[in-house]
C-alpha cells in the first residue's frame, strides 16, 4: 500500500540558476516532521510501506527544464511536482491563501481581502493539483491532502476517483461559524464541500472539529452523529489528531557534538543571565508586538531583574512580499530599539533581536540553556516550538508560559497560559516563570513530557492513517451492498422473470430531491414519463408510497396506472380507485396538537406545519440549525407527555416531526400489497426513516433499498435519488420478452 501526501510545497526545494538545478531539503514544519515519518515506514511493521509527494517545487521552473525536474524527483526523491508559473503562485499563495484564509482564519477580518481573481486563482491551482494526483495515483493508494492551500482538492478528487481512500488534514486554525460566514457564499460552500470529499478530514483541536462540522450544519444543512456526515456517494468523518513533534530528536539534541558547541557558545554570550526565549516566524498572528510590550512592562514593573535577564527574540522571515509583513517588521524593530534604548547600558542588553533563520543545532542549543520560553501567539492552529522547547529539556529546568489560544494549550495545561492580549498577565508571567523552583519545573516539564513522546509524529500520523483505513474499510462494507455489477443483473434478471412485479416506491428523497417546501417537489416530466412506461407493463404494480396527503399525491400522479399510499400508510388507492382507510382512524385530536405545533412556529423562524387528514406534520427545514435541534426537542418532550395515553405516535424524519396515528406506517401500506398480490419479485425503495419499518418487515428473498450508503435494514443501496431514476428509467426502456436479450449491464 503507497502513501501520496500532497501539499503545497514538496518535501524539498527545487532552484534553477544558472541554468543548473539545485535540489534542497525543505525546513518547514511540515515537511521536516512528515519526512521523518515517511522516512521510518518501512521499519514500523506498518501496512503502508511506500510513499509519494505531490506538491509545489518551491520556485518557478522553466519549460526547458520541468522535464528533468520530474525525472529527477520521481526517481531519487519519491516526489511529484505541480509546476506553477511565478504569476499563478502570486494570486493562489501570496493572494487568496494569504491574504483572504489565513486572516480570517486566525480571526483577523479587518486584514482579509476578498478579491474574485485570487478565488479563481485558488480553484486553479487546486485543480492543478487534482490533475497531478490523477496522473500519478494507483488504485489502492491513500491519498492524504495537507491545509488550507488545497481545501477544495478533496471534493475534485472524490469527483475524479469516487472509490479512492481520501484525507484531509487542516494545520491552521478552523474559524467559528461567525468568522468563517464572513467568506462570500460561492467560496464558503465550495470549501466544506471541498473537505467533505475526503474520508476523513483532521484537526488539531476538537474547538476546530466542532467548528467545522458547525459551518457544515448551518451552511449546508448536514447534520452529523458523532462527527459522521452522510454525504451523496460517502460517509465524511471529521475527527481531532493534534499534531506532535520528532521527541527523540529534541530530547537528545543536546548530546550531539554539534549542539554540545552552539551550547558553550551561548553560555559564554549570556554568562550568568536568566535567558526568555521567543523564537517565531515573522507573522501578525504570532503577537510578537504584544510580547514586546509585555517585556517592556515587566522591566517596569520588575527592576530587580535589571542586567540579570536577557530576552532573545528570534523572528524568522516569512512572507516578505505581503505588505502587512513588512510594516509589521517595521513596528517590531522600532520596538526592539526602544526597549534596549530604554532600559539598555553599556554592560547590559535586556533585549537581543535577530531577524534570521537558525539551523536546528543552534535552535536545539538555545532551547536548551533558555530558562523560559514565550510562546503567545493571538491566534495558532498548534505550535510545535511550545513542545519542542519542553521536549529539549532533558534535564527538566526551564517554564513555558504558553497563550491559551494557541492549540498547544490543549496539551499543554501544565505550562502557565496566559491572554496574548493581556499585556499585564503576560509581565507578570515572565516573573512567576523566573521565580519556580528548579523542582517545580521538573515536575511540570516531565508531565509534559511523557505526553509527548508518547503522541510523537509518528503516533500522529499513523493515528490518521489508520482512522482513515477504518472509515475506507467501513464505507468498503456499505459499499459491498451498492445494487449494480452483479448484484444489479441478478436482480434484472429476476424482474425479468417474474411474472407478477410489484414496486413499492418511497416518493421524497427517493424520486424526487428534497425541497424546502413540500409542494415545490412536484415530479418532473422525466420521472412521470418513466413511471408510466413501468405501469403499461401488465406484470407489473407500481406503488408509490408517501408521507404526502391523498390530494397531492391524487393531482400529481392523474392519468399514470399507479397505485397510491399516503400519509404513511393512513390511505390507500388501488389503480385508479377509490381511496380507502386501511384501518379506522380519528383526528379529534390534531385541534389541540395543531395549537402546540403553531405556538412552536412562533418559536422558531422558518418552521411551518402541515396538515395531514390524520397527522401533523412540524417542518425545519429552512431554520436555523441549532435553534431547530433545542426548539424540537423541546416540542418532542411536549408531545410525549401529551400523547401517552393516547393512540398516537411521534416520527422524526429528516427535517421534519411528525404526529399520527398509532398503527399507521409505510410497513402497513407496503404489506397490504404483498399479502393482497402476492407477487413473484418485489423491488422496495426508500431513503427516510419511515422506510426502515418496512424494510424490517420485508422477506430477504425481496430487493429492499436504501437510498444512501449508511446502515439500513434494507438488503441494498443506491447512493443517489438520480441513482433511482437511472435504474427505474432502465427497466421502464425494456419489455420484460427481450430484457436478457439486450446488452445493457455495465
Amino acid at each position: 500500500m503507497r502513501l501520496i501526501v500532497v501539499s503545497n510545497r514538496l518535501n524539498l526545494t527545487v532552484e534553477e540558476k544558472d541554468d543548473k538545478i539545485i535540489y534542497k531539503q525543505s525546513s518547514g514544519g511540515l515537511a521536516t516532521g512528515l519526512s521523518s515519518y515517511l522516512e521510518s515506514m518501512k521499519s514500523r511493521n506498518f501496512e503502508i510501506s511506500e510513499y509519494l509527494w505531490i506538491g509545489w517545487p518551491g520556485s518557478a521552473i522553466s519549460a526547458e527544464k520541468r522535464a528533468e525536474v520530474r525525472s529527477e524527483l520521481i526517481s531519487k526523491y519519491n516526489s511529484h511536482p505541480v509546476f506553477l508559473s511565478e504569476k499563478a503562485m502570486d494570486k493562489f499563495y501570496l493572494g487568496f491563501c494569504n491574504k483572504t484564509i489565513w486572516p480570517l482564519f486566525h480571526y483577523f477580518p479587518m486584514l482579509a481581502n476578498y478579491s474574485s481573481e485570487q478565488w479563481n486563482q485558488y480553484i486553479s491551482v487546486n485543480e492543478a493539483f487534482c490533475d497531478a494526483v490523477l496522473e500519478a495515483a494507483r488504485p489502492d493508494d491513500i491519498i492524504w491532502v495537507h491545509d488550507y492551500q488545497l481545501m477544495l482538492l478533496p471534493a475534485m478528487l472524490r469527483k475524479k476517483l469516487p472509490d479512492a481512500a481520501i484525507g484531509y488534514f487542516h494545520h491552521i486554525p478552523f474559524p467559528s461559524f461567525e468568522v468563517f460566514r464572513l467568506l462570500p457564499r460561492e467560496w464558503r460552500n465550495s470549501i466544506l464541500e471541498g473537505l467533505l470529499g475526503a474520508d476523513l478530514a483532521g484537526f488539531h483541536t476538537h474547538d476546530y472539529t466542532q467548528y467545522f462540522l458547525r459551518c457544515v450544519m448551518r451552511l449546508l444543512g448536514h447534520e452529523h452523529n458523532l462527527g459522521a456526515i452522510s454525504c451523496v456517494n460517502h460517509m465524511s468523518v471529521s475527527d481531532t489528531f493534534p499534531i506532535g513533534i520528532d521527541y527523540k530528536k529534541f530530547n537528545s539534541a543536546a548530546q550531539k557534538p554539534g549542539v554540545v558547541e552552539e551550547i558553550n557558545n551561548f553560555k559564554a554570550a549570556f554568562g550568568e543571565k536568566k535567558v526568555i526565549l521567543s523564537v517565531d516566524r515573522l507573522d501578525y498572528t504570532k503577537g510578537i508586538i504584544n510580547r514586546l510590550k509585555a517585556y517592556e512592562l515587566f522591566l517596569e514593573r520588575y527592576p530587580e531583574w535589571h542586567g540579570r535577564v536577557a530576552f532573545l527574540s528570534l523572528v524568522v522571515p516569512s512572507r516578505t512580499g505581503v505588505d502587512q509583513y513588512m510594516a509589521m517588521k517595521k513596528q517590531i524593530d522600532e520596538m526592539a530599539g526602544k526597549i534596549n534604548a530604554k532600559f539598555g547600558s553599556a554592560s547590559w542588553t535586556p533585549l537581543i533581536y535577530q531577524f534570521k533563520s537558525y539551523s536546528f543545532e543552534k535552535l536545539a542549543a538555545i532551547y536548551s540553556v533558555s530558562d523560559v520560553c514565550l510562546v503567545t501567539p493571538l491566534r495558532d492552529g498548534m505550535n510545535l516550538v511550545a513542545k519542542e522547547f519542553v521536549a529539549s529539556k532533558a534535564d527538566g529546568r526551564g517554564v513555558l508560559v504558553l497563550s491559551e489560544t494557541a492549540g498547544a494549550a490543549r496539551e499543554m495545561g501544565e505550562a502557565i497560559q496566559v491572554n496574548p492580549n493581556d499585556i499585564d498577565e503576560m509581565a507578570s508571567a515572565m516573573d512567576e516563570a523566573l521565580g519556580i523552583s528548579y523542582e517545580e519545573q521538573a515536575r511540570r516539564n516531565r508531565q509534559m513530557q511523557k505526553r509527548l513522546e508518547r503522541y510523537d509524529i509518528n503516533r500522529w500520523a499513523e493515528d490518521f492513517i489508520k482512522k482513515l483505513i477504518s472509515v475506507r474499510s467501513e464505507r468498503s462494507k456499505l459499499e459491498t451492498r451498492l445494487l449494480r455489477g452483479i448484484l444489479k443483473k441478478d436482480m434484472i434478471e429476476k424482474y425479468a422473470n417474474a411474472a407478477s412485479r410489484l414496486l413499492l416506491l418511497d416518493y421524497d428523497g427517493t424520486l424526487v430531491p428534497f425541497a424546502d417546501s413540500p409542494e415545490k417537489a412536484r415530479p418532473g416530466a422525466k420521472l412521470i414519463e418513466t413511471l408510466k412506461k413501468l405501469s403499461s407493463v401488465p406484470e407489473n404494480e407500481v406503488v408509490i408510497i408517501s408521507g404526502r396527503e391523498r390530494r397531492t399525491l391524487e393531482n400529481w400522479f392523474k392519468g399514470i396506472k399507479v397505485s397510491l399510499v399516503a400519509e404513511h400508510g393512513a390511505w390507500v388507492r388501488e389503480n385508479e380507485c377509490e381511496w380507502k382507510a386501511l384501518k379506522p382512524l380519528k383526528n379529534d385530536w390534531k385541534s389541540h396538537i395543531m395549537q402546540i405545533f403553531e405556538r412552536c412556529v412562533d418559536r422558531l423562524p422558518g418552521s411551518f406545519v402541515e396538515e395531514k387528514e390524520f397527522a401533523l406534520v412540524f417542518h425545519y427545514r429552512k431554520s436555523d440549525p441549532e435553534l431547530s435541534v433545542l426548539r424540537v426537542s423541546e416540542l418532542r418532550d411536549d408531545l410525549i407527555q401529551l400523547t401517552a395515553n393516547k393512540d398516537l405516535q411521534i416520527l422524526m424524519g429528516k427535517k421534519a416531526l411528525e404526529i399520527r396515528c398509532a398503527g399507521v406506517s409505510k410497513e402497513t401500506g407496503g404489506m397490504h400489497f404483498i399479502v393482497e398480490r402476492k407477487p413473484d419479485f418485489i423491488l422496495s425503495i426508500g431513503d427516510d426513516v419511515t422506510d426502515e419499518d418496512l424494510f424490517r418487515a420485508l422477506p430477504e428473498t425481496v430487493y429492499s433499498v436504501k437510498v444512501g450508503v449508511e446502515r439500513s435494514n434494507a438488503r441494498y443501496c443506491l447512493q443517489s435519488f438520480a441513482e433511482v431514476n437511472a435504474l427505474l428509467e432502465e427497466l421502464s426502456s425494456f419489455e420484460n420478452s427481450v430484457l436478457l436479450e439486450k446488452n445493457f449491464i455495465k
